[in-house]
Formats: structure tokens, C-alpha cells, sequence
């Protein structure tokens, strides 16, 4: 989305623009009930006010994107979500245990915004609903717009109001259906509007979608510089995961097959449409992340890399969370093995966590080498083409349970860290901090994945699991069972659970495992999901890691302060970075592979979490309340079940 990089200065720009026309403007009007009727026609005003809102609804600078939401930030902390799923460790507030839920606490969410002020600074989910609202409804009253270019204004418009509600909508269930400008008086009873029930919210949810998909088709193409914006594959993939969600246990209790069949519908729709726009499956799964507006990309936040100017920045910094302090980087995103479990062999067959844990690593789907950097590993970046991800611990005196000290390379918290998104190109200039990487928010694999648990919502299995299938075969899978290692899956609920293991390892730090978590109800097996699934509850674990421990031998672990055991040609024990290789070694891999088998003890490092934490789930969670501030200045809102009030969210 280089083309597209919505920043700081285009907003100044825009608001000076909009506000230097009248005082109706935006920024002078403080009930917000119009603009300059300029932005209705002239297309250039028209677009800074766009802009203005992709602004306010992309992430800011300097963000994470493997661990990012904007809900999340708006109550706590970007990483909120991230943290409360099995992907990385850390105490949250929906993780831990409380002496109650209750609307007072900070267990509820705070993501649906605050109450109703005149500000014209403030920016919150109903905000930006509003600054739709304020565009949709006066449009049309105007001429100056051609009718094209109107369209493709439009079809962006009630994309991004149903790309707010449903935000809203799967953490809450219904909300207050807004859909024309209101005043900014909370008294007035006009604006106060009731919640409207789920059904309702996401009827209207796909209808703006559908009016976006429409609208976009007939309106003006864009050009080469406008690529990035929202297109009608992106409308049609949104409404596919929107009917996904619908579809869930989470709001589909009863196993309704009219909504598995509603989704198929949809999501075959959006496959076709992306298809026939030019997307499918990048085949260069390593890399896309660096590829702008690649094959695969349907939606995406966008970022740039400049380093100069704090007013128009927009960097990602997910690198330089994810690449080790050795290499220059900050190295805080630790993943767990919770996740590498997940990740199946090279012929898709599932990994024995059971197994032997110094081959951990060894024939792996090639998913977990893009993914994972574990010790040993050769993690490229520009300045080290060749560089050697060591991450191994060893004991300061003989009591194998004794403090170990770290090697030369700062240690994160788990002993693997996050390879995704890390470019072998990149540069550690400002410690990887400058990336204009774009984030696929909506990537081709989705669709497919959405699809094929439609399919299998349907009873349509064979396709599910065809679906599956190809996502294996992109990634590079071997066939050897003839079904990529889905052989043995053959009931409704094992293609479920076939589909949902792929979007853990598929999507794995891609933002999508705590709604996949919520939707599914996987947290604990009080509703049946997790012995359906055959999934290991979430509530009561703890996020794990690896600890590599160094030997003198097969049989004996290295055991002195200093100095290093393998590094050096001087090590005491093995150079580690040899290159001359013991008899019938020919390779780095296979000398790596020496390593472990005799000089490597792999055990599982349960620190990865603080010793007193285990994580708690309540169901109350999985729709969340209105947090009492709010409520005690829109009192006509009912509370949600199971947070003192009687709102059912489920309908």
C-alpha cells in the first residue's frame, strides 16, 4: 500500500483545507452535523476527508503488527488480544484471575468509546462511524461529484462503517445502530438510540457491504497511485468473514445450517471476485509480507519507511520487535511452544510434542521456518547474510536445576523468536526500525480458509477439505498420503478442527487467533467445543518455551561461568560456527543437526509466564459489558447478561 500512506501531514493538510472554507467545517461545527459542502463537490477535498478517516482507522506509526488492534489499544494496550491467546505470554486484563466481573473493573472492555462530547479531537469507534455517517448522508444532495468518481467515494464510505460495526459487534453483540448524523446533545432523546440486537447489527453490516461491493464495480477505477484503497474483493471478503463469525458457535449455538450456508454463499462470492481481480495465493509465501500490493493482498494497512520527518512516518515495527538484540533489533516478541506444537510435519501430518524435543525443529512444515528462529537457525538480514540465530543456555555449577547462564546473544523470554515478517534484505539501520512494510489485514488465504469452513458447514467436505489442501500445497507440504495429511480426517467436527488447526498455523501472529478463539469457544470446554475440536482448552495453561542447554557430551551438560562452550575456534567444548565439519558432515544443516544430537539437551522452558500465573478465562468475555462510566451517561443502554443486565447478545 506504498501508494496510499495515510499520515499525519495529509490530515493537517486536510483539516486546514476543510476548515479554511466556512466556518461549517468539521473542526468549527461542534455538533458535527456538516462540512464545507465543498468536500460534496470537489473530488480533491472529497478525498482528504477520506483520508482523513483511513487515518482513523488504520494503526499509528511505530506498530506491531503481529500483535496489534485498535480495539485492544482503545482499551488498554495494542497487544491486549495477542496476550489473551496461546501465541505469546503476559498478564492482561482478560487473563487473569479477578474477584469478580463486573462493569466497574478493568476486565471490561472499554473499546466501544465514551460518552457523547462535543470534541472535535476525540476519535472512538462512534466517531468514526459518524464521520461515514456525515459523508453518506449529504453526498447526494450536492452536484460537482461525477457520478464515478462518487461511487468509489461512496462504496469506501460504508465500507468502513461496516468494517466499525463489526469490530464492535463481535466483541459486544449488538450495539446502537447509528446510521445517520446525530446531534451532540446527550439529552436529547433523539440521539438516544437502543441496542439493536446482533442479527440486526450484522444484517446491516452486509448490507452496507453489499452496497460497498456494488458501488466500487460501477464506480471510477482506480489508478496505479491509488492502489491500496478499498476495492470490491475487499467488501466481499469482509462479508465473508463477517457471515464466518455469524456462523460460529459463538452466536450460532443451535448449529443453524441456513448460516453455514448464508457464509458459503458469501465467501464463494468473494473467492470468485478476488479471483477474477487478479488475486489467488502468492506463491512466495516467505516473502509476501514484503511485497506491496502482491496477489494475495486484499486488504491492507498501510506504513512507509520514512525516517525523517515525525509528521509524515508511518513505520511497522514489527521487525524491529521481532529480530534479536545481536542483530540490532529489540527482540520482545517471544513466541511460544504452545504455537510451534501446532505446526505439522513436512507431509502434514501433526507433530508429537511428546516426542524427542532436540528434533523439534527437524522436518517441519516449511511454514515453521518462515515463521520460527530457533537456535542455530541462519537468520539473514543485510548486514550478515550468513548470521546464526544462537539462543542455547548453559549451567554455572553441577546441580542440574541451577542457574543457567545466558551465551553472548541477549536471550528473549522463550527461546525461539518470530522469523515472520522479517525481510532477509533488511537493513539494521536504526534497528530495523524504519520498515514501510505493509500488513495484509485481509489476505487471499483467508477467503480460502473462510471458505472451506463454510463448505464444512454445509456438509460439503470433500471441498472443505480440498480448500485446506491448496493452502497446504502453496506452503510447500509434501503429499505423501495423497491428501497432504488429512487422510484421517473424515467426520463434520475433525474437517472443523482441520480448518482451524490450518488458521493457527497459517495465521499465526496475524491478529486472527483470539477472535478464532472466541468464535469457536476454545477458551474451556464448558459449551462442548474443545472436546468436538479435540482442542486443549486454553484456561488453565501456561504459555511455554524452549530452554537449549549445553553438554560437554552426550551424557554430561557443560557446568562452569565462563567461558562460552562453542564459541570461538578456542571453545572449550565445539566451535559452534565451524567450517570444517566432523567426517561425513557435508553441510551447515547436518553439522546443526550434530549439534543438537550431542552437544544440545532441548528441554521445555515453563518460565515463560511468571511462576503464580495461570491463565483464566470467564465466559463473560466472550461478549463483553459496557464499562459503568459509559452506561451512567447513556443509562437507556441495557447492560449485557452476565455483567449485571439482561441484554442477550447472542440473538
Amino acid at each position: 500500500m506504498k501508494n496510499i500512506k495515510i499520515n499525519n501531514l495529509l490530515v493537517i493538510l486536510a483539516l486546514i483545507l476543510l476548515s479554511s472554507c466556512s466556518t461549517d467545517f468539521i473542526e468549527e461545527k461542534k455538533d458535527y452535523s456538516s462540512v464545507n459542502i465543498k468536500v460534496y463537490q470537489e473530488e480533491s477535498l472529497a478525498i482528504q476527508y477520506l483520508d482523513y478517516l483511513y487515518n482513523a482507522m488504520f494503526p499509528g506509526g511505530n506498530s506491531n503488527m503481529a500483535m496489534w488492534s485498535k480495539a485492544a489499544a482503545e482499551h488498554s494496550a495494542s497487544d491486549l488480544f495477542a496476550k489473551a491467546t496461546d501465541e505469546v505470554a503476559g498478564e492482561v486484563d482478560i487473563n487473569k484471575a479477578w474477584a469478580q466481573i463486573s462493569a466497574t473493573e478493568a476486565n471490561c472492555l472499554k473499546s466501544l468509546g465514551t460518552k457523547l462530547t462535543s470534541s472535535a479531537s476525540r476519535t472512538d469507534a462512534y466517531t468514526r462511524i459518524r464521520h461515514c455517517n456525515l459523508y453518506l448522508d449529504n453526498v447526494d444532495n450536492y452536484t460537482g461529484l461525477e457520478e464515478d468518481f462518487k461511487n468509489q467515494i461512496k462504496g469506501q464510505f460504508y465500507f468502513w462503517r461496516a468494517w466499525q460495526y463489526f469490530e464492535l459487534v463481535r466483541l459486544y453483540g449488538g450495539v446502537p445502530l447509528v446510521l445517520n448524523v446525530q446531534g451532540a446533545n446527550v439529552d436529547d432523546p433523539s440521539v438516544q438510540i437502543p441496542r439493536s440486537t446482533s442479527a440486526q447489527v450484522i444484517n446491516q453490516i452486509v448490507s452496507d457491504l453489499d452496497m460497498a461491493k456494488n458501488l466500487l464495480t460501477a464506480g471510477r477505477p482506480y489508478t496505479a497511485a491509488q492502489a491500496g484503497r478499498i476495492t470490491a474483493s475487499a467488501a466481499a471478503a469482509l462479508k465473508g468473514r463477517v457471515l464466518l463469525t455469524w456462523a460460529s458457535p459463538l452466536f450460532n449455538r443451535t448449529d443453524d445450517k441456513a448460516r453455514w450456508q448464508r457464509a458459503y454463499d458469501a465467501n464463494l462470492d468473494a473467492y470468485n471476485i478476488c479471483v477474477v481481480a487478479g488475486k489467488g495465493l502468492n506463491a512466495d509465501w516467505k516473502n509476501m509480507w514484503f511485497q506491496d500490493n502482491n496477489k494475495e493482498s486484499i486488504f491492507a494497512f498501510g506504513f512507509n519507511n520514512d525516517a525523517t520527518n515525525s509528521d509524515i512516518s508511518e513505520n511497522n515495527y514489527t521487525e524491529y520487535q521481532s529480530r534479536s538484540r545481536a542483530q540490532g533489533g529489540n527482540g520482545t516478541i517471544s513466541p511460544t511452544k504452545n504455537i510451534m506444537d501446532a505446526f505439522p510435519m513436512a507431509d502434514g501430518t501433526p507433530y508429537n510434542p511428546n516426542g524427542n524435543l532436540n528434533h523439534f525443529y527437524r522436518n517441519r512444515d516449511p511454514r515453521f521456518y518462515h515463521t520460527f528462529a530457533y537456535n542455530g537457525c541462519i537468520w539473514p538480514y543485510a548486514g550478515n547474510a550468513n548470521y546464526r540465530n544462537w539462543t542455547y543456555f548453559w549451567h554455572i555449577n553441577t546441580d542440574p536445576n541451577g542457574v543457567v547462564r545466558p551465551t553472548d546473544i541477549v536471550q528473549n523470554t522463550s527461546g525461539v523468536y518470530l522469523r515472520k515478517f522479517t525481510n532477509d534484505l533488511s537493513a539494521n539501520t536504526n534497528s530495523f526500525k524504519n520498515s514501510g512494510a505493509d500488513y495484509m489485514e485481509i489476505r487471499f488465504a483467508e477467503v480460502v480458509l473462510n471458505l472451506a469452513e463454510s463448505a464444512i458447514g454445509i456438509d460439503k467436505l470433500s471441498e472443505g477439505k480440498g480448500y485446506i489442501k491448496t493452502i497446504r500445497a502453496r506452503a510447500g507440504v509434501t503429499n505423501s498420503d495423497g491428501d497432504y495429511g488429512l487422510a484421517s480426517v473424515t467426520t463434520r467436527d475433525q474437517h472443523f478442527a482441520a480448518v482451524i488447526n490450518e488458521r493457527k498455523v497459517e495465521f499465526a501472529y496475524e491478529n486472527k487467533r483470539f477472535h478464532d478463539l472466541r468464535r469457536w469457544m476454545l477458551y474451556n470446554d464448558d459449551f462442548g467445543t474443545c472436546t468436538r475440536l479435540n482442542q486443549k482448552p486454553i484456561e488453565g495453561s501456561r504459555r511455554q518455551g524452549y530452554y537449549t542447554i549445553a553438554k560437554r557430551d552426550v551424557n554430561t551438560q557443560y557446568s562452569q561461568v565462563n567461558p562460552d562452550p562453542f564459541l570461538g575456534a578456542s571453545a572449550p567444548i565445539i566451535n559452534r560456527d565451524a567450517t570444517t565439519y566432523p567426517s561425513g558432515i557435508t553441510t551447515y544443516a547436518q553439522y546443526l543437526d550434530y549439534l543438537y544430537d550431542n552437544y544440545f539437551e532441548v528441554i521445555v522452558r515453563d518460565n515463560v509466564d511468571a511462576a503464580s500465573f495461570s491463565f483464566k478465562w470467564y465466559n463473560e468475555y466472550y461478549f463483553f459489558g459496557i464499562y459503568q462510566d459509559l452506561l451512567n451517561t447513556a443509562p437507556y443502554l441495557k447492560q449485557t447478561q452476565g455483567w449485571g443486565g439482561t441484554f442477550d447478545p447472542i440473538n
